[in-house]
């Protein structure tokens, strides 16, 4: 009780607080929207909505901490007024503050008095008790019997009353605010949806990006160079009069051929694996497992038919993941699981490695996540210090 009423003591104070600075708010924003008239409101106006949307954000902060919830805030802010004011966040937090500064503010001080109540209610039953009514104020002894009496006539219901409205009152009435809040600057399903595409097509260009870059680095500094050098001896074999060095640079060709051919097969198997077009994805996978330095015991399930670019991403998401597993975990064993349930692709791979993943240290991570996210797919990653780490994914495969 005293936790939860303490709790809502606080909200309120914050609530009174920052009601008190929407009240200023209100007027900026008109300031700032008659300034937009002229140029120099183009300047101030994003300035202020910035302003704002820190405010907007201590807000979710300070709610979701309540609800236990996590409140979405807002994504990347534009810097110019247009695209800003266009925002759907922009137009939530606009819509909060006027709200927050007439029903935030009542609902605080409402809720400080009810935390309040129980200590009137004590200071009005010591005053009936201290001062009866048939002596005067100033008599502090000797007070009568019938004013027990009354004192516990008047103070027992007002203390009771107040107990219940700070054990009950300010609790609820600090939720109503906090849900309100949170109905006005939560996004909506479509505005979450339309988030979630947004960052997923950013995802799928960053990764369809770095993997052209990769396979440029490849061809360039790999493939290019060998049949450069290739077409240099063949020159040189076309002016050599000598037959034997002639024959000698005709060889050294013909393997710098065969290189340079592997280096290519290498390079487009990267692009879509000529494996699972042969195998399948539990074929593939297997292969992998058999190359694994750590041992890795596979199950796959039933798979059915799944699209080309749901069997690539899946396979070089666990093909990474392994490749960590080796590299960094000090495994002595893993567990690849992959099973299918309607039309999700369901795989877990589990190590009993040190565990520790940090996603932001370039552990390949983001990567895998990414490529997921390309396809509307998860990547869900549980690496407590010490093990075991389990990365688990789910993609989209249709019905």
């Amino acid at each position: 009780m005293i936790q939860r009423t303490g709790r809502a003591l606080l909200y309120s104070l914050q609530s009174i607080v920052v009601g008190s600075v929407c009240m200023f708010a209100v007027p900026a924003l008109m300031l700032a929207g008659v300034l937009t008239l002229f140029t120099a409101g183009a300047l101030v106006m994003p300035q202020v909505l910035w302003l704002l949307g820190k405010l907007t954000d201590y807000e979710r902060h300070r709610a979701g901490k309540l609800l236990d919830l996590v409140i979405p805030g807002h994504g990347p802010r534009a810097k110019r007024l247009g695209p800003l004011l266009a925002e759907p966040g922009t137009r939530r937090d606009l819509r909060w503050v006027p709200v927050e500064m007439f029903v935030g503010t009542i609902l605080g001080i409402v809720g400080l008095t009810c935390v309040l109540l129980p200590f009137a209610a004590l200071a009005t039953t010591f005053f009936w008790w201290a001062y009866p009514a048939d002596q005067p104020a100033s008599m502090l002894v000797d007070v009568p019997i019938r004013s027990w009496g009354t004192a516990l006539a008047t103070g027992v219901p007002t203390i009771a009353i107040g107990l219940l409205a700070a054990w009950r009152g300010a609790p609820g009435l600090a939720r109503v605010s906090a849900r309100l809040s949170t109905r006005l600057l939560a996004p909506s399903d479509k505005d979450q949806l339309v988030e979630t595409l947004r960052e997923s097509r950013a995802g799928a260009v960053d990764a369809h990006g770095a993997e052209l870059r990769r396979i440029e680095r490849d061809l360039h500094d790999g493939t290019q160079a060998r049949l450069v050098s290739l077409a240099m001896k063949v020159a040189m074999a076309e002016r050599e009069k000598d037959p034997a060095k002639v024959s000698e640079l005709l060889a050294s060709a013909r393997e710098g051929a065969e290189d340079a051919m592997t280096e290519l097969r290498g390079v487009l198997r990267t692009m879509y694996p000529p494996i699972l077009a042969d195998r399948g994805l539990d074929g593939a996978l297997a292969a992998v497992a058999a190359r694994c330095p750590v041992p890795v015991e596979l199950t796959v399930g039933e798979l059915g038919n799944v699209a080309a670019p749901v069997e690539s991403a899946v396979y070089f998401v666990i093909t990474e993941a392994l490749t960590n597993v080796a590299k960094h975990s000090g495994a002595t064993g893993a567990h690849v699981t992959v099973t299918r349930d309607v039309d999700v692709l369901l795989a877990e791979v589990v190590d009993d490695g040190s565990g520790g993943v940090d996603e932001e240290r370039g552990t390949g991570v983001g990567g895998m996540r990414r490529r997921l996210a390309a396809l509307d797919g998860l990547l869900k990653v549980d690496s407590p210090a010490g093990g075991p780490t389990r990365i688990s994914l789910e993609v989209p495969c249709g019905s």
